[in-house]
Order: structure tokens, then C-alpha cells, then sequence
């Protein structure tokens, strides 16, 4: 027999080394990562903080989770995922799959949801997340709208005798048990309380006359019979108190948390801000009873899913299918409270016992998944607009139609592209120009020695001329470069001067029918002249006779008036708009007190522009009135005294000596006014929301809609801010030059 050689002790030596040097690389190498972003708060972000270290201790990869508002959430994802630069999973809804596939964000899910997973999953909730047969998500959680039911309207007693009592639910089966009971409630109270006017509310009640708001071809369904009909039966609702009017989501939450409202169509969210006061409970949507069919709510179904480089990982993967699994599920109702879509987590004792998360769950399987259509988007504004039109008093046959139009016009392809041969042309002579005159200035006599002698004075102002660049000129050029683009951020278009063309000609309609360029520059004009003149007005007032030496307590009121101008903005303008509320706003009640009748202030064009005046008023006269104590304090004294030693009145004295001397602080103080009221975005969207029918919009508003909410037209958008700048800069030229005028003939 063969007897192998053995191995010398130092061959011998070098293997053990060698494979103590393998093990110690193993050992230093980092674990395989993936990245995951959210946009959840509060008991949503700690159950996914959870699982993502219980996943990492079992698995051994580490999970990075990265919280992103969720404003900028998609905007976020469309500019990181293409580049490669994002994350490789994300939680998000199913109705923004369209989008996502058009930006190419995201991906096939694969092996992440395997067919031995599906049985386990809910059937609406795999449908939401399956486009022509592919499967772009695991669903993890389904939230729709149901029926929150106040326990003492709807409680049936039976007197078993003996002084005992059986108190049993009537469950709501139709919207006639809703309407049946108005006799029974007290005077402010209400069978019915949601969102009227929002569309999204407005689609389960749509469903049950046999309408959509966007049909399943992605045509516009708001108009027809069918939507002619609901929108009728809310309009009559309101009318019989049945429902209030003009309710926002701080209202429906008031009312049912009061025990003011019987009923409330919502979403789980309102439970948290019930409490313990009023008893209730959940039910599926009920029928309605003018037709018979149910109302099905709009399903939004949140799954995790995956980026192209994303789907590339088995890592990513893995977690994917581990995310939606029924350890994860249990974890997310339990702790986050979330009705989630493994249907093998509900058979958990303690899942199975939360009678919130069950009744969700069963008006889940009767919702409605939303549409992944890119198209959906651009349907909500004009429904919105619609709706309010006609529960304002307009006519459905002319107000639905009219929405149908203006979703087919924020759809209208863009104009074919031009050549850019111009616009090179023209590029190319400014820079010839540029050059020319550069280098006419560096052969003049005595540059050389001027640019030395300042080289100094450069550095000082280096960092601030970058600075100024940085983030003033480059975003100009960007947003003016934007302009002359249309289509999304993933696949622009050149149009040149298309969108320019489309807003100056008023998209080949009235010059100023709705939503012209030149009736919403009217109306910011009307809006800065009336704003600028009040604020003008109250503040020099208030300087002047806060001025007085001899007046008590002057201290104390301007710390009292200037705290309109220390308020946020936005939290102004939100208080502003429920004083103005019809119902239960403080001006109406003021009214009433006073025996006039109540204003709906959102109506009409101008009521609806005197609320958003009145606020704007409110925020921006101390800045006037501040600058006034200001200018005051550098009026001599003695031009005063002789003023009055010659004999003039306290009146000529004002309009003959302080007026002139205070013109020339108060002109960059109403120039600067000019350019911050015109451009006032806050108080318009959030006072009036551009109501009526977009009546009330300035040119900023206007902007923001064509860019977050008429399907995304950023380059139509960015046309609409360079028109804005151009403006600015020329009233601001105009106003300097007629301030000049004026103190040079005084």
C-alpha cells in the first residue's frame, strides 16, 4: 500500500495561517446592508424601527431606515432612484405605482412574494399591487374610510322586567337610517359629518350611485347621471341639515369627539382623537338607499417595495418578503395599529381581539383599490372644483362638464418640440457679447493696476458673491431652464417657448376666462394695491400716535402689536380661516349677535377676497408700523417746532413736514411689501384655497397648482415663475423711478 507523505511542519504551519487569516476577514467584514425608506411617524415609525433590529439579530444584515417627509416623498424617490442614489426598498401606496413605473423607480418584487405566499395575503390587497400580472409590492397594510357609529343613537333597548335591561346595536345598514333619525337629535347636532367637499370622501358616495371618479380606460368619470345624482344628494343633505356645510377635517373630528354627530365617515386615524368621551364603534360603509348599491371605499394598500437596484438584491428581497410575513404583521397591528394584509396574522389572540383593527379590516375586503393610473392625479382638483361649484348653487349639467374640461386641458400634450437653433443662436451671441465686453474692459488703461489694488476688497466679498450665486442666480437659471421644458422630471421634453406661448395666449381660451394668466395677474394686482394701501395706511397711523412722548404704557402696546407680524404665517391664516367658517366661525357669530344673518365667506369672489385681505392685513401692518417708528425717531425735532411756531395745525404739520420726510424710508418699506404680498402664498392657499373656483388664486397659487396638482406640468410652472420675477423686477424699477421723481422735485 501507498502511505501519503506527511505534511512538513512548516507546510503545515502556513495552512493554519492562512486559514486563521481567512477567518479574521470573515470575521472584520462588514454584514451585507440594505436600504429602506418611510415616510411614518409616531407608533408606525417605532414598530418599523423594531422589526428592522429584529430582522438584523435573526438575519444578520443591517437595515438602514431613512424617515422622509412625506410632502417631498416621491419627489425625493423619482430624483434619487433613477441615478442609482436611493434606497433599495420603500414603503409607500399602491396608487402611486403608475408614476413610479413611468419614472422607472420601481421594480418586480420577484421571489420577494413567491406563489406559496400568496394565499396568505389579502386578495384586494394583491390585486392593488399587481399591474399585468406583475407584482410591484408586498402589501403590508390596507387603509380605507368606514362608518364611526355613536352608540347613542343606535343602541335598540328591551325591558326584560324586573328592572333589567337589554341594550342591543342596531347595525347601519343604508343611508336611511343615517337620514331618520335628524328628529331625534338636538339642535346643533348632526345624523352624518364628513369631508363634503373632498373628493376623496365624495368617491364612496359616488360608488354607491354607480359612478367613478376616474374610470377603469383612466377617462374622467366625475360627470354623467351617476355623479349628477350624488352630488345632488349631498347638496340636499346639507340643505336639510342632515350634514353640515362646509365641514373640514377639524370639524368632523370636533363634532363626533363632542357627541354633536351621530354618525362620521373617516379612517382610523380619527380614533386616536376621540377618546374616552363619546362610545362608538366601526361598521363598513352602509348602502344608499336611493339606489340600493353599497358605497365602496377608496383603498389605498401601502406595500413595500423595491428600486431596480433594489430588486437585484437577495438582501432587499429577503427583507421584502420577511416585511410582509406573519411575525412582521402581528408586530404592525399590535404596536403600530396598522390593518395589515396578512390575513394569517389576524388568527393572533391578541390581533383578533382588537375590535377597531377587525372592523377596518372587514370594510377593507368591500373598499375599492385606487387607481394606479398617472392619470388619477390630475383628477382631484377638477372633481374638487366641481363639487364646490354646485354646492355653492351652480347647476351639475354645467359644472361637472366644465370639471371634465379642465381635466382634459391639465392633460393636453405638449406642443411639438421646436429647434433649439434659435435659442443656441441666441445663447451664443450673449456670450460673444459677454466676451466682447470683457476683454473691452481688461484692455482699457489702468485695469490692471485697479484689479490689484482691489484684489483686497475681492476677498472680503468672495464668499458672499459665491454665496449669492449659490443659491440665488444658479436656481434663476435653473428655473428658467426648466421653462423651457414640458413632461415629467423622468422624461422631459423640449417645447422652447411653448409654455410661454400656451400662458400668454390663455391655452387658446378667453384671455380672461378661468384660469388665464391675465384674470389671475388682474387679481394679484388688485390683491397687492389693496394689501400694500391698508398696510401702508394702519401702519403709519399706528407709528404716528405710538410716536407720542407723552403717551402711557407705549411700550407695551407695540409689543402687542407687533405680535401679528411674530405669528407664523401659517398658523395665522389657518386661525383666520375657521373664524370665517359658516357655521361655527367667530365673524358669523359676531354677525349673528348683531342680527345680521351668517356669510358663507368662500362663495363669492368678493367676500371670499375680503377674508383673504383682511387676514393678510392682519399679518403685515407692524411691518409698516415698525418702520414708521423708525423713521420718525430721525425727524428733527426743531423742523417740527417751526412748523408749529409758524402757525400750522397739527394736520399741515403731518401732511406738510412728516409726510415728506418720511417718503423716502417708507419706499424700500413699500417696494419690499410689493414683492412679499405679491408673491403671498401662504394666506390664499390656506385662507380661501383660490375659492370660489379658483377665483381668488394670484400668480404664485396658480404656479403651485400647474406644478403639484394639474398632473406635474413643472416647466408650464417654472414659465409662470420667470413671468412672475419678470414682473417684480420691473414694478420694483417703476416704483424706484417714480420715488426718485418725487424726492428729487421735493
Amino acid at each position: 500500500m501507498h502511505r501519503p507523505t506527511p505534511l512538513a511542519p512548516w507546510r503545515l504551519g502556513g495552512l493554519l495561517l492562512s486559514l486563521f487569516c481567512v477567518l479574521l476577514v470573515q470575521g472584520c467584514a462588514e454584514p451585507p446592508s440594505v436600504v429602506l425608506w418611510h415616510s411614518y411617524r409616531g407608533a408606525e415609525e417605532r414598530a418599523l424601527t423594531a422589526l428592522a433590529k429584529t430582522y438584523e439579530k435573526e438575519h444578520g444584515v443591517h437595515v438602514e431606515l431613512l424617515a422622509v417627509p412625506f410632502d417631498a416623498y416621491s419627489a425625493k424617490l423619482a430624483a434619487a432612484v433613477p441615478h442609482a442614489h436611493g434606497p433599495d426598498l420603500f414603503i409607500d401606496a399602491h396608487e402611486r405605482l403608475g408614476i413610479y413605473l413611468q419614472q422607472h423607480v420601481v421594480a418586480d418584487v420577484g421571489d420577494a412574494l413567491p406563489d406559496e405566499d400568496v394565499p396568505s395575503l389579502d386578495a384586494t390587497a394583491l390585486r392593488a399591487v399587481t399591474l399585468a400580472g406583475a407584482h410591484f409590492g408586498v402589501p403590508l397594510a390596507s387603509k380605507c374610510v368606514a362608518l364611526y357609529v355613536n352608540d347613542d343613537y343606535f343602541v335598540v333597548h328591551f325591558d326584560l322586567g324586573a328592572g333589567q335591561r337589554l341594550d342591543m346595536r342596531q347595525p347601519v345598514v343604508s343611508t336611511g337610517y343615517i337620514v331618520g333619525i335628524r328628529p331625534e337629535m338636538p339642535e346643533g347636532s348632526y345624523p352624518l359629518v364628513y369631508e363634503a367637499e373632498n373628493p376623496y370622501y365624495h368617491a364612496a358616495i359616488l360608488s354607491g350611485f354607480g359612478g367613478r371618479l376616474l374610470e377603469p380606460d383612466g377617462s374622467y368619470g366625475f360627470v354623467g347621471p351617476a355623479a349628477e345624482r350624488s352630488i345632488l344628494w349631498v347638496k340636499q343633505l346639507t340643505a336639510e341639515h342632515i350634514i353640515p356645510a362646509e365641514p373640514s377635517g377639524a370639524l368632523v373630528k370636533q363634532l363626533f369627539a363632542s357627541g354633536r354627530a351621530a354618525t362620521a365617515i373617516d379612517g382610523p386615524w380619527l380614533a386616536a382623537d376621540i377618546g374616552e368621551s363619546v362610545r362608538f364603534h366601526v361598521e363598513p360603509l352602509p348602502a344608499v338607499s336611493e339606489t340600493g348599491l353599497p358605497m365602496k371605499a377608496p383603498l389605498t394598500v401601502e406595500a413595500v417595495m423595491l428600486s431596480p437596484q433594489g430588486a437585484a438584491k437577495p438582501e432587499a428581497r429577503a427583507l421584502a418578503r420577511w416585511l410582509g410575513g406573519t411575525e412582521s404583521a402581528v408586530l404592525r397591528a399590535t404596536e403600530a395599529h396598522q390593518v395589515v394584509a396578512n390575513e394569517a396574522a389576524w388568527k393572533d389572540p391578541v390581533v383578533a381581539k382588537d375590535k377597531l383593527l377587525a372592523a377596518f379590516h372587514l370594510a377593507a375586503a368591500s373598499a375599492e383599490p385606487m387607481p394606479t393610473s398617472t392619470r388619477m392625479r390630475a383628477a382631484w382638483v377638477p372633481a374638487q372644483e366641481a363639487m364646490r361649484r354646485v354646492l355653492r348653487g351652480e347647476s351639475p349639467a354645467t359644472a361637472l362638464p366644465e370639471g371634465a374640461r379642465r381635466f382634459a386641458d391639465a392633460l393636453r400634450p405638449p406642443p411639438p418640440p421646436p429647434s433649439p437653433t434659435p435659442l443656441v443662436v441666441v445663447a451664443g451671441l450673449l456670450a460673444l457679447a459677454g466676451a466682447f465686453l470683457a476683454v473691452r474692459r481688461a484692455r482699457q488703461p489702468g485695469f490692471g493696476a485697479e484689479l490689484r489694488a482691489s484684489r483686497t476688497a475681492y476677498k472680503y466679498v468672495a464668499h458672499a458673491a459665491v454665496v449669492v450665486v449659490v443659491l440665488v442666480v444658479l436656481p434663476l437659471v435653473a428655473g428658467a431652464l426648466t421653462s423651457l421644458f414640458a413632461g415629467t422630471s423622468s422624461d422631459p421634453r423640449y417645447v422652447g417657448l411653448g409654455n410661454y406661448v400656451a400662458i400668454l395666449t390663455a391655452r387658446g381660451g378667453p384671455l380672461l376666462g378661468h384660469e388665464s394668466f391675465y384674470l389671475t395677474l388682474l387679481v394679484t394686482v388688485l390683491w397687492t394695491v389693496c394689501n400694500v394701501t391698508l398696510h401702508l395706511a394702519i401702519g403709519v397711523v399706528l407709528g404716528v400716535v405710538l410716536s407720542r412722548p407723552m403717551m402711557r404704557l407705549k411700550a407695551m402696546y407695540r409689543v402687542i402689536l407687533v405680535l401679528p407680524w411674530a405669528v407664523p404665517s401659517y398658523v395665522t391664516a389657518l386661525a383666520w380661516k375657521g373664524m370665517f367658517h359658516r357655521q361655527f366661525g367667530a365673524v358669523n357669530a359676531i354677525l349673528t349677535w348683531l342680527g345680521a344673518e351668517p356669510v358663507s365667506w368662500f362663495s363669492h369672489f368678493a367676500t371670499a377676497f375680503s377674508a383673504n385681505v383682511a387676514t393678510n392685513v392682519w399679518l403685515g401692518f407692524p411691518f409698516m408700523m415698525v418702520v414708521t417708528l423708525g423713521a420718525l425717531t430721525s425727524i428733527p425735532k426743531e423742523v417740527l417746532e417751526a412748523a408749529e411756531v409758524d402757525g400750522a395745525t397739527r394736520w399741515q404739520r403731518f401732511w406738510g413736514v412728516t409726510m415728506p420726510l418720511l417718503r423716502p424710508t417708507m419706499l424700500p418699506a413699500v417696494v419690499l411689501g410689493s414683492i412679499w404680498t405679491f408673491n403671498m402664498f401662504n394666506v390664499v392657499f390656506l385662507v380661501s384655497g383660490g375659492e370660489p373656483d379658483g377665483s381668488t388664486d394670484i400668480l404664485v397659487s396658480d404656479a403651485y397648482r400647474w406644478a403639484f396638482t394639474r398632473d406635474a406640468q413643472y416647466g408650464y410652472a417654472a414659465a409662470y415663475g420667470v413671468l412672475i420675477f419678470l414682473i417684480l423686477a420691473g414694478g420694483s424699477r417703476l416704483l424706484a423711478r417714480v420715488g426718485g421723481a418725487k424726492e428729487a422735485q421735493a
